[in-house]
């Protein structure tokens, strides 16, 4: 059995009842029973201090490791070049090596000594070096627009939501602060997995209107709800006439009939870097819906749908005012990462 360790007050107590002079001295019986511990353990103590002259721990005491100091630096290797490995995996690999026999949570202790933890990885689109230029070229060419040109934009995207969701999460080890590393993020693609797709646009004014998507959503379909939806939406945000478009770079958005209706009816574009969901501000708007919808159980795509409606119907003007109103920070986010992902 573990026995337990008495603190350092405890210990100096039983030393001070076996120095008191004054009193002859109290015997081991006498000091047990006022400090309420074994006569054995005091006992030790006091034969400890007779060699030592202290009361305290010597050092060294407890367990060794199974592992060397070279063998603990080649486990922490193994997480630097690959983050995505689980201890498991970790274990597996050094019993292997180093033929010795260890538990999971060893592998975790050695992992916690330097500072790694294990943490899901945040999910970032994939950046090519090209498009972090344009991004950065972006951050730097708008970073001087004041606030009156944000609010002059509507902010339109799609999204997906499901009635069950699966957001695919994956641990990996990371150092705080290197969260937005490459190797420690998990790249995501835009679309996948069931449930509805919506459209939506917002300005900072509130949010404009709802689109149910239904089918495949091609570039006649996307020009069939901006025909519905932009003109509606604009009035109802209290948009002037000379108001930016914004909308990603999907193919379909960027098809030549696409453009060509854009130009035909005088909307305006702002020209967007590609992979850049982070400097959209719609895009927390959806984690707001999705939130929102997950306070429900949802079992049908029929409940699903009600639900997204409800929350979007709901959404207070300040939510969007507050998300346009960081475009300075996600642009400086941007610079600050030369391109690459930011936390937005």
């Amino acid at each position: 059995m573990k026995t337990k360790e008495h603190s350092i007050a405890v210990r100096d107590l039983i030393i001070q009842y076996w120095k008191d002079k004054e009193n002859g001295g109290f015997t081991i019986r006498s000091i047990a029973n006022a400090v309420k511990v074994p006569r054995s353990t005091v006992n030790d103590i006091i034969s400890r201090y007779k060699k030592t002259a202290n009361i305290e721990n010597a050092t060294g005491r407890g367990r060794k490791s199974i592992f060397t100091n070279n063998e603990k630096k080649l486990i922490i290797r193994k997480v630097k070049k690959n983050p995505r490995i689980s201890a498991p995996e970790i274990l597996a690999d050094v019993s292997n090596e180093f033929k010795k026999t260890s538990s999971v949570q060893t592998i975790r202790n050695i992992l916690h000594e330097d500072n790694y933890k294990g943490v899901y990885a945040k999910k970032k689109p994939y950046i090519s070096q090209r498009n972090k230029s344009k991004r950065l070229a972006f951050a730097r060419q708008h970073l001087s627009k004041d606030q009156a040109f944000w609010d002059s934009v509507l902010w339109s995207d799609e999204s997906r939501f499901n009635v069950f969701g699966s957001d695919g999460r994956r641990k990996v080890w990371r150092k705080p602060g290197e969260s937005l590393k490459l190797k420690n993020l998990n790249p995501t693609v835009k679309h996948g997995g069931g449930g509805i797709m919506v459209w939506g646009c917002m300005s900072s004014n509130g949010a404009g209107k709802l689109e149910i998507i239904e089918g495949i959503m091609n570039q006649e379909v996307y020009q069939n709800i901006l025909s519905k939806n932009l003109k509606q939406s604009a009035a109802m945000l209290r948009l002037d006439k000379g108001y930016l478009f914004q909308q990603d770079n999907d193919p379909k958005h960027k098809s030549k009939s696409t453009t060509k209706y854009l130009e035909k009816n005088k909307i305006y574009v702002l020209q967007w870097p590609p992979q850049s969901p982070d400097l959209n501000p719609i895009e927390h708007l959806w984690d707001h819906i999705d939130r929102e919808i997950r306070k429900h159980n949802i079992s049908s795509k029929a409940g699903l749908q009600s639900r997204v409606l409800e929350a979007w119907d709901n959404i207070d003007p300040q939510i969007t005012r507050n998300l346009v109103e960081s475009m300075e920070r996600r642009l400086l986010a941007v610079i600050a990462a030369k391109g690459g992902p930011t936390r937005y």
